[in-house]
């Protein structure tokens, strides 16, 4: 079993904490995490790609074990985020890497690849949406109105996802088991998540999330001109994010390979075997064992 390293950057004065694992001198994936959750999110996926990848998987701030300063003394943007994972690769030496994105991951990495296409060297998009294609309704409506206009209503209506039920639902809609996806989840994100202030810190995220679609224009062209290696392995099941945003990135990479599993929005709680083959497999061709 690969050693996993658990560990803190101090990045623009905030203190980032980041997993680690893998040969320092092995090609570079760096794994960017979603909405409700951390780095936590990887725990059991990065032993499995160490062998031969330098595997680097940070909180986002707001998020898991980084810092989480007040909504009125940081300007919680995509922006923002990105900066600061940006800062932390700079310190770690990191300028060529994979990349793996997940959910709020999609529009950090889009813009860290829109700001150095050529620091790119693949992409693996697990429920990451590049494409105005694949949002269901059913879930981003309640953002979409939010984002709209900031009412007691929409407010109320969006705060239901910070609740324990509604996290859960992420884990468990659309798994045919749902045995097999640990509690310890839906748990450890919910504790996370109702830190004092934190529900500001996220209701300022969702409304920046609105900046992330007139981006896709960008994000598609970089595709055509740059070609990135692409592997879109998906929960066919995904009640936030459909199989639609993960058949869109032909339209841009006709090369890209697209993966269907029976699994829903956290697709590693239970075919982490199989999507972990897929993501290796697919990173073993892009760059070769010598």
């Amino acid at each position: 079993m690969n050693v996993v390293h658990h560990r803190y950057a101090t990045v623009q004065g905030h203190r980032i904490f980041y997993r680690e694992a893998g040969p320092a001198d092995a090609p570079a994936l760096v794994l960017l995490h979603g909405f409700p959750t951390s780095s936590y999110m990887f725990r059991d996926l990065i032993p499995k790609l160490a062998d031969r990848y330098h595997v680097i998987a940070p909180d986002h701030l707001g998020f898991g074990l980084s810092d989480a300063p007040a909504a009125d003394r940081f300007d919680y943007t995509f922006d923002a985020l990105t900066t600061l994972t940006k800062g932390l690769l700079d310190q770690l030496g990191v300028t060529r890497y994979a990349l793996y994105v997940q959910d709020y991951g999609a529009p950090i990495g889009w813009r860290l690849a829109l700001a150095d296409p050529d620091a790119i060297t693949a992409i693996v998009s697990q429920s990451g949406n590049a494409y105005d294609s694949g949002f269901v309704e059913g879930f981003w409506k309640t953002v979409w109105d939010y984002q709209r206009e900031q009412t007691e209503e929409t407010e109320a209506a969006i705060r239901g996802a910070f609740t324990l039920d509604l996290i859960k639902w992420q884990y468990v809609t659309g798994v045919p088991d749902e045995s097999v996806v640990s509690p310890d989840t839906w748990y450890h994100d919910f504790h996370l998540l109702s830190r004092p202030g934190n529900d500001l810190v996220q209701l300022a995220l969702f409304r920046d999330y609105a900046t992330n679609s007139p981006l896709y224009p960008a994000v598609h062209a970089y595709f055509r001109e740059h070609r990135p290696p692409l592997l879109a392995v998906w929960g066919k099941n995904d009640p936030i994010f459909g199989p639609a945003g993960a058949e869109s990135f032909r339209e841009d990479l006709p090369d890209a390979r697209i993966h269907l599993l029976d699994g829903g929005h956290f697709l590693l709680e239970s075919r982490l075997d199989d999507a972990a083959g897929l993501i290796h497999s697919f990173l073993d061709d892009v760059d070769p064992k010598p």
